[in-house]
């Protein structure tokens, strides 16, 4: 074969080869026209919510990760995969969170700090931190040790949002 035939079957084959990848990619699921995360598998978990006053909220509710949109943070992912935290969407305590206020008409509020990918929630049913006081989460009785929208729950956990003393 010449040398110009040669050439011609290289292109051909790495045209082909690039078309065949951007049909590849074309079949990857993405993220929703709205912006929003693809929704993760619902897990229903025991919630509750505890404020300095007592109980505001405790229930079983079915949540998911998603996205969440407090007045103050805006609307941000909340699904485990926040700041790399895990490679696959699944169901958070903040996700809950939003849920449980929904279902129980009671309203959160949370700073969203892009540095960490999450939020910190400062706000339930009206109880804003303070300098003596903020919102602990915990799963199964342990301290979350990232946030809220970086850490996965599954079925039948345990969620707690605290009001809890700064000591």
């Amino acid at each position: 074969m010449s040398s110009t035939t040669m050439t011609t079957l290289r292109r051909r084959a790495v045209t082909a080869t690039a078309a065949l990848g951007l049909a590849l990619l074309a079949t990857i699921p993405s993220a929703q026209a709205d912006g929003g995360v693809e929704a993760a598998a619902p897990v229903t978990v025991d919630f509750t919510v505890t404020g300095p006053n007592g109980v505001i909220f405790d229930d079983e509710i079915t949540t998911d990760g998603h996205t969440v949109n407090p007045p103050s943070g805006g609307a941000h992912p909340c699904d485990g995969t926040n700041n790399g935290a895990n490679p696959t969407p699944g169901a958070t305590p903040t996700a809950a969170l939003d849920d449980a206020a929904a279902l129980g008409g009671f309203d959160w509020d949370g700073v969203w700090y892009a540095s960490f990918d999450d939020y910190l929630v400062t706000t339930i049913d009206g109880h804003t931190q303070t300098a003596d006081d903020f919102w602990l989460i915990e799963v199964n009785g342990v301290a979350t040790p990232v946030g809220g929208c970086q850490f996965q729950i599954a079925a039948g956990d345990q969620v707690d949002f605290t009001w809890t003393p700064i000591d």
